[in-house]
């Protein structure tokens, strides 16, 4: 199970993520968002758990509790969709509510 673990002190490090779940089950990994210029935190980081059973446990643990200071946001993480990341919507206004989504001639 991947769980989303989010509002994570920039300071927390992969290690510390994957000792602050282990005692929920088996970690398969545990990673954190970096920004890909800077390699800063940004703040938000992923757990893939074993089984679905040490996830909900991680979960269920884990939201509102404190690690380095900040409140941890902790759910199941959602699939990640096709449009993220694209400017989809074609023409003037990329679909985002601006002007338009499409072309006029």
């Amino acid at each position: 199970m991947k769980i989303y673990v989010g509002n994570l002190s920039y300071e927390v490090t992969e290690e510390d993520l994957r000792l602050a779940v282990e005692e929920f089950g088996q970690v398969e990994s545990a990673t954190i968002i970096k920004d890909k210029y800077s390699g800063q935190s940004k703040g938000f980081g992923f757990v893939e758990m074993a089984s679905k059973t040490e996830g909900q446990s991680v979960i269920d643990g884990l939201n509102g509790k404190e690690l380095k200071g900040r409140a941890l946001k902790v759910n199941e993480a959602r699939p990640r969709t096709e449009s993220r990341g694209s400017r989809g919507g074609g023409g003037y206004g990329g679909g985002r509510g601006g002007q338009g989504g499409g072309r006029s001639f």
